[in-house]
C-alpha cells in the first residue's frame, strides 16, 4: 500500500512537471518532437549534404522514442562502477569459457582465416565476442534510432558524438537497405555480435565471404574478420604479447599510478622506474603500467601495444584485462580439446 501511495505521489508530481512515469516508476518513453530547432537542424543538415528527402525523414524521427531508461544506463557501465575483482567475474567464469570454447570449435575456419588476414590470433577474436555479446547471443533490445536519437538530442554530454553516429545510421541503413525501425542494439547504438557503432560499422567492417552483403549478426566469416579488421586498423602488432604480471618498487614515482591509459611509457623507462617484469619486447617499445584492483590490495601488470589496441575497441583497462584473460582461458580449453589424449583422431590441424 505504501509503495502504491508512493507511485500515486510521484506519478502526480511528474504530471505537475508535464513527464509521464512508466509503471516502474521511471520516466516514460515518449516520441521525439521534431519541431525543436536542434532536430530540424540536424534533418537540414541531412538534406543538403546527403540528400535525404526532408518530410520523409521528419516523419521517420517523429516514430523514434526519447528513452529516459537509456540515459539512466548512460550514467552507471560497469567499467565505472566497479573494481577489477567485482568486473573479473562478470567476464571470468565457467559459462562464458565453456560458450566460447564451443562457438571456436564451431567456427574455426572462420576465426582461422580472419586471424590469418588480420593478424590477430584467434583466442582474442572469440574474446571479444564473448565479452561483448556472449558470443552473438545477446545483441541488444533496444532499436538503434531511438537510442541514438535519445542520445543525440537529449544526453548533452555527447550529444555532438551521437549525432553523428546518428547520421551514420541513417546513411547505413540507406546503403544496406535496412529498416531504421526495426535494427536492434544497445543502448549506446552498437550493433550486432562485435557491437560496432554505426561509424565503425561503415568504416571498418567487412563483406569476409563476398556475398555483396555485410551482416554482423549471423554471418559468422563478416563478424569475425569485422573485429579483426578493426583491431588491425587501430594498430595491433601480430604475434606481440598483451599483457603480463609486473611488481612496483615502494619508491616509484607518485605520477606513475597504473589508472592512464595512454602509451607515454616504455619498457626500458617503466624498468628504470621501478617497474620489474619479464618482457620479450626491447627497451623501446610502448608500453603502461595497470593497476588491477584486488580484495587484497592493488597488484601490477605491465600493458603493451596490443593492449591499448584493445582499450580502442573500449576504453577501459577493465575490458582490455577481461578480453585478456577470457582469451587465454578459451585457449587453453581448446588446445586441451585438440589434444591427442581427449581425440582418437590426433590434434585439429
Amino acid at each position: 500500500m505504501l509503495l502504491r501511495r508512493l507511485y500515486v505521489v510521484l506519478t502526480a508530481c511528474a504530471i505537475a512537471c508535464g513527464v509521464a512515469l512508466s509503471s516502474t516508476g521511471v520516466a516514460a518513453a515518449a516520441a521525439l518532437d521534431t519541431r525543436r530547432d536542434d532536430v530540424r537542424e540536424f534533418i537540414g543538415h541531412m538534406h543538403d549534404a546527403y540528400g535525404f528527402k526532408t518530410r520523409t525523414l521528419r516523419k521517420l524521427l517523429g516514430l523514434a522514442q526519447i528513452q529516459p531508461a537509456i540515459l539512466d544506463a548512460m550514467e552507471k557501465p560497469a567499467e565505472k562502477a566497479k573494481l577489477w575483482f567485482e568486473y573479473r567475474p562478470i567476464f571470468l567464469n565457467e559459462r562464458r569459457i565453456r560458450e566460447g570454447t564451443d562457438f571456436w570449435l564451431a567456427h574455426r575456419e572462420q576465426l582461422d582465416q580472419a586471424s590469418l588476414r588480420s593478424g590477430v590470433a584467434p583466442e582474442y577474436l572469440a574474446a571479444i565476442l564473448g565479452v561483448e555479446t556472449y558470443y552473438g547471443r545477446l545483441t541488444g533490445s533496444y532499436r538503434v534510432i531511438d537510442a541514438l536519437t535519445t542520445l543525440a538530442f537529449d544526453y548533452p554530454a555527447r550529444s555532438k558524438f551521437f549525432r553523428e553516429e546518428l547520421e551514420q545510421f541513417l546513411l547505413l541503413t540507406r546503403d544496406m537497405r535496412l529498416d531504421p525501425l526495426t535494427v536492434k542494439g544497445s543502448y549506446a547504438g552498437a550493433m550486432g555480435a562485435p557491437q560496432f557503432m554505426p561509424s565503425n560499422y561503415r568504416r571498418y567492417a567487412i563483406d569476409a565471404d563476398a556475398d555483396g552483403h555485410i551482416d554482423l549478426w549471423s554471418n559468422w566469416a563478416d563478424v569475425c574478420a569485422s573485429v579483426g579488421n578493426y583491431l588491425k586498423q587501430h594498430g595491433w602488432n601480430a604475434g606481440e604479447p598483451v599483457l603480463i604480471e609486473a611488481s612496483v618498487a615502494t619508491d616509484k614515482p607518485e605520477s606513475l599510478d597504473g589508472r592512464k591509459l595512454d602509451l607515454s611509457e616504455s619498457v626500458g623507462s617503466l624498468m628504470t622506474k621501478g617497474v620489474s617484469f619479464d618482457s620479450p619486447l626491447p627497451a623501446d617499445a610502448p608500453a603502461l603500467l595497470v593497476a588491477a584492483d584486488e580484495s587484497d590490495g592493488t597488484h601490477w601488470r605491465v600493458g603493451f601495444n596490443n593492449f591499448y589496441v584493445i582499450t580502442r575497441y573500449n576504453h577501459s583497462p577493465l575490458y582490455a584485462m577481461a578480453v585478456y584473460e577470457l582469451a587465454g582461458a578459451i585457449k587453453q580449453r581448446v588446445l586441451s580439446l585438440d589434444s591427442p589424449v581427449n581425440t582418437s583422431s590426433g590434434p585439429a590441424p
